[in-house]
């Protein structure tokens, strides 16, 4: 994977950041984006500017070049500016990971409006706007990987989640349909669908419900192997896999990272 260069999203910390340094550490160029402050929904801490700048600094240290960008992924503008800098710098991009993304609790008929648009536009459009300045690239190039991070709620339904289940279900489906449009012009395309993962979210999701991160795992109770949740590496290790050439025949897929939940 030597050379190879990685367009990934939500990067500054969690998936996103720990998928940037497995990548690197295969060789792999980083052009990493983060909105780096916080938004008012969902109300948790979201990565920072020190933590993107941070990033870049470990990515070097592995002996991978990193570009780092500012910018909301429902903002078109932004993100273009973002992906021609990146071609512009290595002249390729090979691997998208579509990681950015928030999550909330609400009923489906009480909450605002604005809760159920910020959500879909975040995790369901904002994937489909890198996606659609990425993609030229890659059909330019007649190659390249798309691995979109969806959740265990983009294969089943959720209580108290429903406008994320529908984003993630979204994102399902835009996995399938890319895979069939771009199978063509030699692009894979794959979702991966983790339960619980221990990052910033996680902790702030449980702050936002009064309880720890412990108490949350507990009271869901659904993972087969007994672990409260996965960790980002566990992420980034599925992510390494699935845009290498050992995954040469894999696009259209589904790579479920739950410890056993939806199998119970």
């Amino acid at each position: 994977m030597a050379n190879k260069v990685a367009f990934i999203t939500g990067a500054a910390h969690g998936q996103g950041r720990a998928t940037a340094l497995a990548l690197a550490a295969e060789g792999v160029h980083i052009a990493a984006v983060d909105l780096a402050k916080p938004l008012a929904y969902p109300g948790y801490a979201l990565g920072t500017p020190d933590e993107l700048n941070s990033l870049a600094t470990d990515v070097k240290a592995l002996g991978a070049d990193c570009l780092t960008f500012t910018a909301d992924v429902r903002d078109n503008i932004a993100i273009k500016a973002a992906v021609d800098a990146t071609y512009r710098h290595f002249g390729q991009i090979d691997i998208l990971f579509n990681n950015a993304g928030i999550c909330a609790y609400g009923l489906a008929h009480e909450m605002p409006e604005e809760e159920w648009d910020a959500m879909i536009d975040i995790n369901l459009k904002g994937a489909w706007i890198v996606g659609r300045h990425v993609i030229p690239v890659m059909i330019g190039q007649k190659s390249g990987v798309i691995i979109n991070n969806s959740s265990i709620a983009g294969l089943r339904g959720m209580n108290r989640l429903s406008h994320y289940a529908a984003s993630k279900w979204g994102l399902t489906g835009l996995t399938k349909s890319w895979a069939i449009e771009l199978a063509p012009h030699n692009i894979r395309v794959v979702s991966i669908h983790p339960t619980g993962v221990n990052t910033p979210m996680n902790d702030g999701l449980a702050a936002l419900e009064g309880a720890t991160p412990q108490e949350i795992a507990e009271r869901s109770a659904g993972n087969l192997i007994d672990v409260p949740w996965v960790e980002p590496s566990d992420v980034a290790n599925m992510v390494v896999f699935l845009a290498s050439d050992k995954a040469r025949y894999v696009t259209g897929a589904q790579f479920v990272l739950d410890a056993g939940l939806l199998t119970r």
